[in-house]
């Protein structure tokens, strides 16, 4: 025991052959590697994805937010344009969560996305390309069309919607009988939020 208190490792190998010092600096060693591949994880779960050009987000803009997205894609059967009736998307209704499948938010008409925190953005359509799953809803870029409240996504200039998986509107069932009708399709998607770089 030292005087100021503290103690000192006695010497020796413990019969495993390595000094009490090298021990102690290997048993430090797997929190070390710890540290950098949770700094990676973090680093990488923060990263922008790897999209269409025609969807990726604008240069100059660093991402902010990304959140899973799970609820039904809401179809009306009304008639369109040609006064010809089919299934329109009417609106989203879903939960937000974030890695640790905490949820954070929700999304809806608009298309609008509200974080926990109270903030909340209104998107507007920029471009779009067919998912890879032939079933799935496309996949997007927006720009945001309105803010509101203080937070995470009051600042946000950029939406993703892609990693879709279902949604797609109804080939059948809109007919006179069901004009007005709505149905609610299953679906999932990833969200990237953009932010102008600091």
């Amino acid at each position: 025991m030292h005087s100021d208190g503290s103690y000192a490792l006695p010497e020796g190998d413990y019969g495993l052959g390595i000094p009490v010092k090298y021990m102690v600096m290997i048993s430090a060693f797997p929190l070390a590697v710890l540290a950098v591949f949770l700094t990676m994880a973090n680093a990488q779960h923060h990263s922008a994805p790897d999209v269409p050009e025609g969807i990726k987000a604008p240069a100059g803009e660093e991402l902010v937010l990304q959140v899973h997205a799970s609820g039904s894609q809401i179809y009306v059967c009304q008639a369109g344009a040609e006064q010809k009736l089919s299934w329109v998307l009417k609106a989203p209704e879903a939960e937000l969560t974030d890695a640790s499948g905490k949820v954070i938010g929700t999304h809806y008409a608009g298309p609008s996305w509200k974080h926990q925190d109270g903030s909340e953005v209104k998107g507007k359509l920029v471009s779009r390309v067919d998912a890879p799953e032939p079933d799935a809803i496309p996949w997007l870029l927006l720009t945001a069309a309105g803010h509101s409240g203080n937070g995470v996504l009051s600042q946000v200039t950029t939406i993703q919607r892609i990693q879709t998986k279902g949604g797609q509107a109804p080939k059948t069932g809109c007919d006179q009988e069901h004009t007005g009708a709505e149905v609610k399709i299953p679906y999932s998607a990833d969200y990237y939020f953009y932010a102008p770089a600091r």
